[in-house]
């Protein structure tokens, strides 16, 4: 088995480093512009269901006016109030539903926190800032190993304390629903 020297397994780890950075750049990217896209799909759809809405309502106001003006009887009219009752009803749990970018908000807020810690722990590693000490290359192997271990452990306790928590959908109408 080959040795390999303790300045060339820190340059290994540099590249290394480097090339997970460039990695989770590119994943932190896609999660804000996914959360983008998710916004401005929310925001249009709840904008259309809401000028479906309304229109129903106002279709609903002419066809009253209209069967008022024919001498209908109230009676008469009662199965499209009910339809229209029903549309409104629809249309409001549809928009309620898509609350769901409230939950995913909040999943794509705890990846990008994972990002930040993820890419502390690479940090020192590109800058080339892990600590060497003056013992023999085998020793100091052992220590960065050791050293890098413990910040990777102390890191992922500390990100998993804050982040393993359930998604909790806020702002509906039926209060706080916990999801996972």
């Amino acid at each position: 088995m080959n040795i390999i020297p303790v300045q060339a397994l820190k340059q290994l780890l540099t590249g290394v480093s480097g090339h997970g950075n460039q990695h989770l750049s590119e994943v932190e990217a896609d999660l804000q512009q996914t959360a983008l896209l998710l916004g401005e799909a929310i925001e249009t759809l709840s904008a259309s269901f809401n000028a479906i809405h309304a229109a129903v309502a106002a279709q609903q106001l002419a066809l009253d006016e209209l069967l008022a003006a024919q001498g209908v009887q109230a009676e008469a009219a009662q199965p499209l109030r009910q339809l229209r009752e029903e549309i409104g009803a629809q249309v409001g749990a549809a928009i309620t539903a898509m609350q769901f970018q409230d939950m995913t908000s909040q999943l794509i807020g705890r990846m990008l926190k994972r990002i930040d810690g993820l890419r502390d722990l690479l940090a020192p590693l590109e800058n080339g800032q892990t600590a060497m000490p003056h013992a023999d290359e085998h020793e100091a192997l052992s220590l960065l190993l050791h050293n890098m271990h413990e910040r990777v452990r102390d890191k992922s306790q500390a990100l998993n304390g804050g982040l393993r928590q359930s998604v909790k959908q806020q702002h509906m109408a039926s209060g706080d629903v916990e999801l996972f």
